[in-house]
């Protein structure tokens, strides 16, 4: 799913105001029990919800319309204090930090944030440049970067989906278990040790893209984060497009019926550039 060029928003530093409840997704979900925001990076805490019970996350402020400035500096103390504090939110499910760092942030911290992962409590990093890579070579669960930052990371352009698959199998063969590429109006490509799928939604009413990745990632780990996960992950990301403004409408029927699984993956496919 397409983001704006340049600089990653930054994420309002304001306590959430009204809780927002997580829409159906059938037999479980993973929603978000704790936010953490400092800077212009953004670090939720998720727990697994078994079939019928319901929740209401707090709310995550909507990111800027246009590409914000850094966040205030981030002090050493405070980096270990909100790493402290991720490792203490969620004992199972995912830890996921989203956005750039602060200024002062250590380079390494989403690779720090990639070490408190343990048997039930998987890391996810939505970021770019050196803090993606660093979280890539420390072992992060899942990385989702979109095709610009996947073709920095690699050094290379990827022109076709069959660049882009052998990209992400590259990171995975670093250490990274999983990578979810969003590749804008080309859909999204999931790829882990044994599997890859694509999926996409054609639509004509696009009007807002902004959080279209955001709504994606959202989507891949309520939905359980395998390959299956994929299509619900995309029609997350329909309804974000689909949303006037950067909040979020709830997923329809119409979001779902929109997607699309490709099956087999057409490697040769020229990407929209």
């Amino acid at each position: 799913m397409p983001r704006p060029s340049g600089t990653r928003p930054s994420t309002p530093c304001s306590a959430p105001s009204a809780p927002r409840v997580c829409p159906e997704l059938g037999t479980a979900a993973s929603v978000v029990s704790a936010v953490l925001v400092a800077g212009s990076f953004l670090i939720a805490g998720t727990r697994t919800l078994a079939a019928g019970q319901t929740a209401s996350p707090r709310e995550i402020p909507p990111p800027a319309a246009t590409p914000g400035p850094p966040g205030p500096p981030l002090s050493a103390a405070d980096a270990e204090a909100i790493l402290n504090a991720a490792a203490s939110a969620a004992r199972d499910g995912w830890i996921v930090g989203c956005g750039s760092l602060p200024p002062g942030a250590p380079r390494d911290f989403y690779a720090r944030l990639a070490r408190l992962a343990t048997r039930d409590r998987r890391v996810a990093v939505d970021a770019s440049g050196d803090a993606l890579a660093t979280a890539v070579t420390a072992g992060i669960g899942l990385v989702k970067p979109n095709r610009q930052e996947l073709e920095e990371l690699v050094r290379r352009p990827l022109a076709t989906l069959g660049a882009v698959l052998d990209a992400a199998r590259a990171l995975v063969a670093q250490g990274c278990g999983a990578a979810l590429v969003s590749l804008g109006s080309d859909g999204a490509l999931f790829v882990d040790a044994v599997s890859a799928a694509h999926a996409e939604a054609r639509i004509a009413d696009a009007v807002n893209t902004v959080g279209a990745g955001d709504a994606l990632l959202a989507g891949f780990l309520a939905a359980g984060a395998r390959a299956e996960a994929l299509p619900v992950a995309v029609a997350w990301a329909v309804a974000a497009v689909r949303s006037p403004g950067t909040r979020m409408r709830p997923v329809t029927e119409a979001d779902r019926a929109a997607v699309i699984v490709n099956e087999p993956l057409d490697l040769a496919r020229r990407l929209v550039a």
